[in-house]
């Protein structure tokens, strides 16, 4: 897919940070939109921008974990738009806790989110992109699913799900030789909501501290990692990195293997005594 114009694109999570970059950006090109995300009222502001620049645009309200409502928009989509071609499943929630002091049902909402949403979109929208003739499959997981960091566990279970799940599918594309591209999106750091939305934040440490020193190390903005992927889209690459601490990431665990676990680990110990001593972590983790 090398054109975005006239195309119809489903965009998840498009309410805020990069799935309204995207669309945004998806926009300016000419596609027609659909634009989803659980709070309706950020889908619709989204649409709004996307609308004014002259393309065709609908907003919905959706759980991305509610198979169900996933059908009906589905429905929805093909019964305002006719057809779509590319499908980006962005929709994400973070959940900051060791899992020792993790709630079973906080896990159970974090995977049904991160993971069982990008299958659903997947899953239920493959065969109108087979259809289509030339579409395209975008699945976003981080650089948490390419390295396992301590009080993560739940986030990196479900990006490394959403990685294996995405390489697989572009496997079976290609093996039936279906006309389908397919894109695993690994960002790093971009300055979002997601700390601020994340679960579990507040028993780590002082939540506001936490989100501004978020902030402050997050090396990519939205509009950045928006033009990356539909670069990446235009290529048919396999994976997408999303800034330098991306890069570093992947080149660690490429260099290190596994080992990257047993230097991490003493690292991470320091960070949380540095963390305790400036008011941002309350106890070792």
């Amino acid at each position: 897919m090398k054109n975005f114009s006239d195309r119809v694109v489903s965009v998840t999570g498009a309410g805020s940070g990069i799935g309204r970059a995207v669309a945004i950006r998806l926009a300016g090109e000419g596609a027609r939109l659909a634009i989803a995300d659980i709070d309706g009222e950020r889908a619709r502001e989204t649409a709004s921008v996307c609308s004014s620049r002259g393309i065709e645009c609908q907003h919905y309200e959706l759980d991305v974990a509610d198979r169900r409502a996933f059908q009906d928009y589905r429905s929805r989509v093909l019964a305002d738009f006719g057809s779509v071609s590319m499908v980006i499943n962005n929709a994400g929630v973070a959940l900051g806790a060791d899992i020792l002091d993790m709630e079973w049902r906080d896990f159970e909402w974090l995977m049904a989110i991160n993971f069982w949403g990008v299958v659903n979109g997947t899953k239920l929208f493959l065969p109108d992109l087979i259809a289509s003739g030339d579409g395209h499959i975008v699945n976003v997981s981080s650089v948490f699913g390419l390295m396992a960091i301590p009080s993560q566990s739940a986030y990196n279970s479900s990006k490394f799900a959403v990685r294996g799940f995405t390489e697989a599918v572009r496997q079976e594309m290609r093996i039936r030789r279906l006309p389908v591209g397919v894109t695993c999106v690994h960002p790093g750091g971009v300055r979002t909501n997601i700390v601020r939305d994340a679960r579990g934040v507040g028993a780590l440490g002082d939540q506001e501290k936490i989100v501004a020193g978020f902030d402050r190390i997050a090396l990519t903005t939205p509009e950045r990692a928006a033009e990356s992927i539909l670069k990446g889209v235009r290529r048919n690459k396999p994976r997408v990195l999303i800034g330098p601490d991306a890069l570093g990431f992947d080149f660690i665990t490429r260099v290190v293997g596994p080992r990257y676990q047993d230097l991490n680990a003493p690292l991470a110990r320091v960070g949380y005594a540095i963390g305790r001593r400036y008011g941002l972590v309350k106890h070792d983790s």
